[in-house]
């Protein structure tokens, strides 16, 4: 397929980061040219230009997720191309344009196969969503707290891994998720923040003191905000009270209305900072498919309803797209169009060290964009780079 290496939209509420504008975004090259805010000035663009109606739908920063097993009936847990271009076109069709392949708790052996599997993809073009590499949700986490993670494989957190993958694939590993109250996790923490990785809890019975030694030692990021972790206590706060009172640390939240409750919700957006909270889908293979039994890290999971669950009852990733999420904000919270649209592609561009090229709408960023119909309900166009990656039927 070819692309035109120069398009105009035009009839589109643009979100910015600050606002939303009526007018057209002037792609070149993959990066955004010009906003187009007066009619009169779209005569600057020459004719000969690609124009495309927008049809009145909002144009938005494409979705970025940090935090995503898989899609289409593809793991990213399967190290294989036919499976990470599943889930790349499936998420694109639902307005992502930037993600980071999760792992499981599983052998070091089999996460070695997927770092491997991504860097291969990378280098191969990614003619979908984006891979900026990879989060290790795993395997250093606490079994107390396991959720749908396999026990087989939890450990001690392991610096001569972390150091190994870093030397065979620099720059690959972008976020590691671990409890932070196992032996070993502070030094863990403090090695990752030096090589500029993000440290996460997750899967954590960490207690308020020792989150804020974590945070002290350089940990910045929450996976899943309340699931899977110490929950909030008045006597002792515990890793959600953390979460929720320290502005050193991004909270990644699932918001579907299974994982959180919208009450919840409301009160985590009203306790972040504005470029804090991180919308994330936590999605597995289950997501654009059926209901049915799937499998996650080796253990099965049963979707009905488009929920998914262990046998035991435990919530087991989810089904949800960032689309959906980015509505299921709006509908259950008072936060605005450009406030939900930071928790979707800035705060995940900034905490990646990405937001110089990617994550708003700007002048000079790459155009990674979507146009979305006015109720959020689906997406009707999504570009990767200024390329059409996905284009509704």
């Amino acid at each position: 397929m070819t692309f035109p290496s120069e398009w105009l939209i035009y009839n589109v509420s643009i979100v910015l980061e600050d606002r939303v504008a009526h007018g057209a975004v002037h792609v070149k090259d993959g990066t955004i040219a010009a906003i187009i805010e007066e009619t009169s000035d779209y005569e600057e663009v020459p004719q000969a230009v690609q124009r495309i109606d927008g049809g009145g739908q909002w144009l938005l920063p494409g979705f970025i997720d940090v935090h995503i097993h898989g899609g289409a009936g593809g793991d990213f847990m399967d190290a294989s191309q036919e499976s990470y271009e599943a889930i790349t076109r499936f998420h694109a069709s639902q307005g992502t344009t930037g993600m980071l392949a999760t792992t499981m708790t599983a052998s070091k052996e089999a996460i070695d196969s997927v770092l491997q599997a991504v860097s291969r993809f990378q280098a191969e073009g990614m003619p979908y969503t984006a891979l900026y590499g990879v989060h290790l949700e795993g395997p250093f986490l606490c079994l107390k707290w396991i959720g749908a993670q396999n026990p087989a494989f939890l450990s001690l957190p392991r610096i001569d891994w972390l150091e190994d993958w870093e030397l065979r694939f620099p720059g690959l590993v972008k976020l590691v998720t671990l409890a932070p109250e196992n032996e070993g996790a502070m030094e863990a923490i403090r090695w990752l923040s030096e090589h500029g990785i993000v440290a996460a809890c997750g899967h954590t019975d960490a207690t308020y003191e020792v989150m804020q030694n974590a945070a002290d030692h350089g940990l910045t990021h929450a996976v899943h905000t309340y699931n899977a972790m110490r929950p909030l206590h008045h006597r002792e706060p515990g890793t959600v009270g953390a979460v929720l009172s320290d502005d050193r640390i991004c909270a990644e939240l699932i918001a579907d209305g299974f994982h959180v409750h919208p009450g919840a919700i409301r009160l985590l957006a009203a306790a972040k900072p504005a470029d804090k909270l991180i919308l994330v889908s936590d999605a597995m293979s289950a997501a654009g498919m059926p209901d049915g039994l799937y499998d996650l890290g080796g253990l099965p999971v049963f979707v009905k309803d488009g929920v998914a669950r262990l046998k035991e009852g435990n919530l087991a990733g989810s089904s949800l797209t960032m689309i959906n999420a980015f509505r299921f904000m709006l509908e259950n919270t008072s936060l605005s169009v450009t406030e939900v649209s930071r928790t979707a592609s800035g705060n995940a561009a900034r905490q990646l060290g990405l937001y110089e090229t990617t994550g708003s709408i700007a002048v000079g960023k790459r155009a990674d964009l979507v146009l979305a119909e006015q109720a959020f309900h689906h997406v009707s166009k999504t570009w990767v780079n200024g390329k059409l990656v996905f284009q509704q039927n």
